[in-house]
Parts: C-alpha cells; sequence; structure tokens
C-alpha cells in the first residue's frame, strides 16, 4: 500500500506520530495548504524541522498523510455500517449520523478534506480521489443492488446514479457542519438554528431520502 510518509516515522512512539499529525491538521485546517508552514508545524509538535524531514519529505507528504489518516477513518464506518443489520434506509441513517458525528468530532479534518477538493489543489486530488471515492462508491452499489434485489426500493433506479445523489447529501451535510459558508446557506435554507438538532436534520433527511427510493424513477 502506498504511503506518504517515510517508514522512520512509524517507527516513533504512537504518541509523538499523534502529536505531529494533529499539529499539520491544525495548521492546514486554519491557514489551507498553500499558507500552512512546515516549520510552524515543527514547532507546534515539539520537535525539530530536521526531525520533521526525515519523517516527512515534503510539506505535501505531511498534507496527504493527514488525509490518508480521514479517509482511513471514512473506511472504518463504512466497514462497521456494511456489517451492521438493517435494510438500506437504516444504514442509510446510520451514514448520515456517522457524518453529523464525525463532522462534529473532527471537523478541522472535514476543513482539509473540503479545501483538497478546491482547483487550486487539484494536483493533490488527483492523486486521492480516485482510491477514497471508490470506498464510496463500492459500498453505496452493492447496498442498493441488493435492496432492488429484495424489493425494498424501486428497481428502475440506476444505482450509480443514486449512489452519487446519496452520497451528495451526506457529503453537503458534513461541510454544512464545519464550513463557516456551508453553516451559513444552511441557516439561509432553514433557519438560524437549523444545525441545533441533530435529530430533526437526520429524520427529515431520511423522509427525503425514503420517498425518493422508494418510488421515483431514473431514466437517464
Amino acid at each position: 500500500m502506498e504511503t506518504y510518509h517515510k517508514a522512520v516515522f512509524t517507527r516513533i512512539p504512537e504518541e509523538k506520530q499523534r502529536r505531529i499529525l494533529d499539529a499539520g491538521i491544525s495548521e492546514f485546517a486554519a491557514k489551507g495548504f498553500p499558507g500552512a508552514n512546515i516549520n510552524v508545524i515543527a514547532r507546534k509538535a515539539g520537535i525539530s524541522i530536521g526531525s520533521m524531514y526525515k519523517y516527512f519529505g515534503s510539506k505535501e507528504d505531511l498534507f496527504l498523510t493527514i488525509i490518508e489518516q480521514a479517509h482511513g477513518l471514512l473506511a472504518g464506518a463504512l466497514e462497521e455500517i456494511d456489517r451492521s443489520p438493517g435494510d438500506i434506509f437504516e444504514k442509510i441513517e446510520k451514514m448520515v449520523r456517522a457524518a453529523q458525528q464525525y463532522a462534529r468530532q473532527y471537523p478541522e479534518l472535514h476543513q482539509i478534506y473540503l479545501d483538497m477538493t478546491s482547483e487550486g489543489l487539484s494536483h493533490l486530488s488527483r492523486k486521492l480521489s480516485g482510491k477514497m471515492e471508490t470506498v464510496s462508491v463500492e459500498f453505496y452499489e452493492r447496498m442498493i443492488r441488493e435492496a432492488m434485489a429484495q424489493g425494498v426500493i424501486d428497481n428502475r433506479q440506476k444505482p450509480r446514479w443514486v449512489a452519487l445523489f446519496i452520497d451528495n447529501l451526506i457529503l453537503m451535510l458534513q461541510y454544512s457542519y464545519t464550513s463557516d459558508y456551508f453553516k451559513e446557506r444552511m441557516k439561509i435554507f432553514l433557519g438560524p438554528d437549523a444545525l441545533d438538532d441533530d435529530e430533526k436534520m437526520a429524520g427529515r433527511l431520511m423522509q427525503f431520502v425514503r420517498g425518493a427510493l422508494k418510488g421515483a424513477q431514473l431514466t437517464v
């Protein structure tokens, strides 16, 4: 498996690894990739800049290592939901609730992921998007095809289209918890307390998903 850190990084104590990555997350989330300073990250982590370059060949490698960590959280959450009992709607609801929980628990990681999708960082996103999105696509498509075969949802729909639309809903929900712009956008649509009630948000979103998947027909 491809990694972006040097082998020596895995041989230092886990607490030190965590301290370095946390310092990087804080700097990248606050200043974006272009504005982040690897010297500042090293200082916040309590190591020398020389040590930093022993662990990472460049600022880009540190950034990609952090994105890989975020991908690991996503893959782990999807795997747990995939193994859990329940039909497609119960699993999608678990994903919605996981998105709410992770957005609140890891707001800086979500901000970094959002920054990575910008055109200015396309040279980095191309390195990771295929691997990151493939995990989601395979999970969704398997779940959707199974639900169609069981007659739980309308089998006239196209699985990959359905997968994209559901993923977009959940992705936008995550951004609405972590990005100031998307927070304000949500408030314009739903009012100033839109993000104060996670239960209400999950419930309304699932009402929409159930209605869309049970009866809508995609003909494209």
